[in-house]
């Protein structure tokens, strides 16, 4: 019986599944069911999201958002490198030490709390949140996005510095986790726009997913990337370094003529929003299940698609999760007979 790892991995190389795979970072809280994909970061990096919040390993402050159940953002109250004082990052910006960690002792223990049963999730393994969110939430926006441009050499030392670090710990984990999948993250765009041009993304982000991304291809690995908003513009970089599948994929970009030009060898996680009319307090159940088999009838035939989708909202809110239940209901009963009737 084909397992959902398998029917997973069969969609990233390119095949037909036998059903819609389901994209996850991993369970939700209190499932049960066994996930596809689970995605793990040692521990030394993830301590703050283990803990619900508290300092990064730069001393970003992180605290929950109840509003959206709890997700982390940086405090933004204190950012921790004005832009007047980015010349001195060096004094401010400080990696942990890597030294004396028993890695092999880390990443089993964390594996071992997870559950994780190798022979039906795929394991998936990140490092960070991306370059460009990590200086947003060093410098905050306005700074942040202005120092591209008012001090480029420093920002270009600057990420340099991280991605070293970065690697690093990559280098001492990789060969004990044995990922099938490695993970990107750099959230660069907004809803209706991209908040820097695909030129400054070449220029300044690009090199340091290529590192990674060079390991990937070394162990012929699946590489995704997560990339909310309009971010478009920088697909065909993703695609050229060894990107294979993108979420969330929304549909404020041109998804057809992505899908087109890339047929399966970029897969869609995602490609619905709970945006319009979605969101009215009246939408009918009905709508909601209309919702998921359209976008399942424009991107899924023939593979190259994977849901990634949901109502989020403040844990507890009793409306939300009715709609979630309708959803899921609909995602699982429609994916799961769709390759059968297309």
């Amino acid at each position: 019986m084909l397992t959902e790892k398998e029917n997973y991995l069969m969609t990233l190389r390119g095949e037909q599944p036998e059903w819609v795979p389901q994209f996850t970072f991993g369970p939700a809280p209190g499932q049960t069911t066994t996930v596809a994909v689970h995605m793990f970061e040692p521990p030394i990096i993830n301590q703050h999201r283990e803990n619900g919040g508290g300092p990064d390993i730069w001393g970003v402050n992180y605290v929950a958002t109840e509003s959206t159940g709890n997700a982390l953002i940086p405090d933004n109250s204190s950012f921790i490198l004005p832009l007047d004082n980015i010349a001195k990052w060096r004094d401010v910006i400080k990696a942990p030490s890597i030294e004396g960690i028993d890695w092999e002792s880390m990443v089993t223990k964390q594996l071992d709390k997870s559950g994780i049963d190798r022979t039906q999730t795929a394991l998936a393994l990140n490092l960070h949140m991306g370059y460009f969110q990590n200086l947003m939430s060093f410098m905050g926006f306005e700074d942040g996005l202005l120092s591209f441009y008012e001090e480029p050499d420093e920002i270009k030392e600057l990420l340099e510095y991280m991605s070293e670090f970065y690697m690093a710990v990559a280098d001492k984990v990789l060969d004990i986790y044995k990922p099938e999948i490695l993970t990107f993250m750099d959230d660069t765009a907004a809803w209706a726009n991209p908040f820097i041009s695909a030129d400054m993304y070449r220029e300044f982000i690009l090199p340091h997913h290529e590192k990674w991304a060079k390991r990937g291809r070394e162990r012929g690995l699946h590489m995704t990337m997560h990339n909310c908003g309009k971010c478009e513009s920088v697909i065909p970089m993703l695609v050229d370094i060894g990107i294979n599948l993108w979420d969330p994929a929304q549909t404020c970009n041109d998804l057809k003529g992505i899908k087109e030009k890339y047929g399966n060898k970029l897969v869609f996680a995602g490609a619905w929003d709970a945006r319009d009319r979605l969101l009215e307090p009246d939408v009918t159940d009905e709508e909601i299940r209309q919702s998921v088999r359209d976008s399942m009838d424009t991107y899924a035939v023939g593979g190259g698609y994977c849901w990634n989708g949901a109502f989020l909202t403040a844990i507890g809110d009793a409306e939300s999760q009715r709609k979630n239940d309708v959803l899921m209901d609909e995602v699982v009963r429609y994916g799961h007979s769709f390759y059968k009737t297309h």
